[in-house]
């Protein structure tokens, strides 16, 4: 059985345990993949440069931090060891505090259906990764709302406040990208946990890797076109 997630391929493989454990609990190929989505949003539009990057930190801190921290406090396998709670409560929270401040900035001025996606970013932050109301909201679905269309309308939402045909366009490949990632991640999980050899789970791994990277690299393409 695998006690930690520490030999996971997006685990950087030198430096210190705690060095290696703060990379990795931020699941950088995955959070890329999230803000991959705001800025397929952002493209879906006539976007600004500056709430581009705004919306990019807003889900960075939210969801690459604070939902990843609030997963290992409310995983009860302790899927990255003993980390202490406090800690990952103080890092979830401060991280909270700057994404709703940026949110609820742009919400104010001018972006205002920020507030209803924010409200549901925030319940499903909550309910999903604390495993909440029985774990009722930890599901493909809730992964794919959040994780997948949410972020693609907010990425619109914060440039001019409205959401385009085209915005929807890209928040179904997005939702579909995320839904081959989570159920792809969960029977890679349950194998890694079986400590099955490499090459029985290999093929679910290449298939995390190509997704996520398809999607980074695949934004970075479209973003440059775009705006050079």
């Amino acid at each position: 059985m695998q006690n930690d997630r520490l030999s996971e391929w997006f685990v950087p493989k030198f430096g210190s345990r705690n060095f290696r454990l703060s990379i990795g609990i931020l699941f950088l190929p995955y959070t890329g993949m999230v803000i991959s989505f705001t800025i397929w949003g952002a493209l879906s539009v006539e976007f600004s440069f500056d709430r581009l990057v705004s919306i990019c930190l807003l889900y960075f801190f939210a969801i690459g931090v604070s939902a990843h921290c609030l997963d290992a406090l409310g995983s009860k396998k302790k899927p990255w060891g003993d980390i202490s709670h406090t800690k990952l409560w103080i890092a979830s929270i401060i991280s909270l505090i700057i994404a709703f401040s940026v949110g609820l900035y742009f919400a104010f001025l001018d972006s205002w259906l920020l507030f209803p996606i924010g409200i549901l970013e925030g319940f499903f932050l909550f309910a999903y990764n604390l495993e909440l109301f029985r774990g009722k909201f930890h599901n493909n679905l809730t992964f794919v709302i959040s994780w997948g269309i949410l972020p693609v309308f907010a990425g619109a939402v914060i440039q001019y406040n409205s959401i385009t045909m085209e915005t929807i366009f890209f928040s179904a490949i997005a939702g579909l990208a995320s839904y081959i990632l989570i159920s792809t991640s969960r029977k890679y999980k349950e194998l890694k946990q079986q400590n099955v050899h490499h090459k029985i789970y290999y093929k679910k791994e290449m298939i995390l890797k190509i997704v996520s990277f398809t999607v980074i690299f695949g934004t970075i393409v479209m973003f440059t076109l775009r705006y050079l």
